[in-house]
């Protein structure tokens, strides 16, 4: 995917005639493309602004990022297509929680714009189909995943406290 220069409308014509999807275009716009560097074509919006705010700023982000995927889910988009943008969303998420680097990332990566991307190519060209069955495994995976760091993490610090005594 190429850069966005401008922040024209991601979706077509026809795909904005939705009013769902009219809203998906211009909030993914406001938070990746709304404003340019003067001088330069580079765009950012209010998710590389939210980013400068550490921590909180981030999990705001995260939030609204959140809330358009679970839009275009709503909206009909497939089950594969779910797991790409909940890709995108992390990879920015977890980018963005290092200092300076998250930010840098921010300005080029743009996953709200790339989900509205893949949302077009969705509806316009019939891509990114399938079934729901990935977003499920992914999803139990990941609960099944973090139950056992959680249960590592207790065992290293009830371990560790146990060798001070």
């Amino acid at each position: 995917m190429t850069a966005p220069t401008t922040n024209a409308p991601i979706l077509t014509e026809r795909q904005l005639a939705v009013p769902e999807l009219k809203w998906i275009d211009g909030f993914s716009r406001l938070l990746d493309t709304k404003f340019r560097i003067p001088g330069t074509e580079i765009r950012f919006g209010a998710d590389f602004l939210m980013g400068l705010v550490p921590g909180a700023g981030d999990i705001l982000s995260l939030g609204m990022s959140g809330i358009l995927v679970a839009t275009m889910a709503k909206n009909g988009a497939s089950g594969m297509l779910v797991v790409r943008m909940l890709f995108n969303v992390a990879l920015d998420a977890l980018v963005g929680t290092i200092p300076v680097l998250g930010n840098i990332f921010d300005l080029f990566y743009k996953a709200n714009y790339r989900n509205a991307m893949l949302m077009r190519e969705y509806y316009g060209e019939g891509e990114h189909e399938g079934s729901a069955w990935p977003v499920v495994i992914v999803v139990i995976v990941t609960i099944i995943a973090i139950f056992f760091l959680m249960i590592w993490a207790l065992v290293a610090v009830v371990g560790w406290f146990w060798g001070l005594l």
